[in-house]
């Protein structure tokens, strides 16, 4: 991954976590809450091809930006916090090189390959 594209998700990141703190979330429910997208590579147990889904339902920007319009139609402080924390969520995830996935298995992302290059068997 370009490091252009990493210096963007970055810039997403911090401006998640400035939202955040503008919003007056709580901190706590940020750590408590920032990892709970990752509970959704569980399809995987399943198989590539449901893990992927799973994980990219979350993974996306639609999720972030449908949970923050719920938010506020509802006038909920903690929905915004929720789609707040998503966003931060994905953005550092992007920026360490977590893509979207395909279905060929987790470590084929929209990015690129995650992970260590093999080395040939010789």
């Amino acid at each position: 991954m370009s490091k252009l594209l990493r210096l963007e998700y970055a810039a997403l990141a911090l401006t998640a976590l400035l939202a955040y703190q503008i919003w007056g979330g709580s901190w706590w429910l940020f750590a408590a809450l920032i990892l709970v997208p990752d509970l959704s590579m569980v399809g995987y147990l399943a198989n590539p091809r449901i893990g992927a889904w799973c994980y990219n339902a979350v993974h996306t920007w639609i999720a972030p930006a449908a949970l923050w319009l719920v938010a506020l139609a509802a006038g909920s402080p903690l929905l915004t916090q929720l789609a707040i924390i998503v966003a931060a969520h994905i953005a550092i995830d992007r920026t360490l090189g977590y893509g979207l996935k395909h279905e060929s298995g987790f470590q084929d992302t929209h990015l690129g390959r995650i992970g260590r290059a093999t080395e040939p068997r010789s």
